[in-house]
């Protein structure tokens, strides 16, 4: 079975007919290190299916203090939602931090889709539901843990974190500075 048929299937059962549809709209790309795939103030277009390598989404103040929302490995869907939906600026910048390979799907085309059949719109569905639920699941660790329990929840969800993310911008994430990131990090390693 082709992997990436297997990865819409674990939202919902699709038909290999649904799955060609969306082939249909879906363009393979290669994007490098360091690509701003949705730049800020950019009204986006795309969603995207990032199949290898690894991209942040962040926040920059005026001051040029960017925040880390959240990263995003394979597999999984990556797009500025919000700004897509409402056809708004974005206010986040998606950025790869490594090369990536991904699928990149034209939004518009997918609705319309969306439309016409029932499993691509229970599909859809499906996606919007399990970002929600992680979007709430972060937000609750912003709320409810402290730093050391963020990062190590962090180290769950993404276990080689150290290696593939730069320290600063795990730091970004979890609300703290690379110095504090690190003093946790000595605190772990010493048990």
């Amino acid at each position: 079975m082709n992997q990436n048929f297997a990865f819409l299937n674990s939202f919902i059962e699709i038909s290999e007919e649904t799955f060609l549809e969306l082939d249909k709209i879906t363009t393979f790309k290669r994007v490098e290190s360091g690509t701003q795939i949705v730049k800020l103030g950019e009204v986006p277009s795309k969603v995207y299916m990032l199949i290898s390598g690894t991209i942040r989404c962040y926040l920059s103040t005026e001051s040029g203090k960017e925040f880390n929302k959240s990263f995003y490995l394979p597999t999984s869907f990556v797009a500025s939602l919000t700004a897509l939906i409402n056809s708004k600026p974005s206010l986040f910048v998606f950025e790869t931090l490594s090369d990536c390979k991904m699928f990149e799907i034209d939004y518009k085309k997918l609705k319309e889709l969306c439309k016409k059949d029932q499993s691509i719109n229970d599909l859809y569905s499906r996606v919007l539901e399990v970002v929600y639920i992680k979007y709430e699941r972060r937000l609750v660790e912003l709320i409810s843990l402290d730093a050391k329990e963020r990062y190590l929840e962090l180290r769950k969800k993404i276990p080689n974190v150290d290696e593939i993310i730069p320290q600063y911008h795990i730091a970004s994430y979890l609300g703290i500075t690379a110095v504090q990131l690190s003093r946790i990090r000595k605190k772990i390693e010493s048990y």
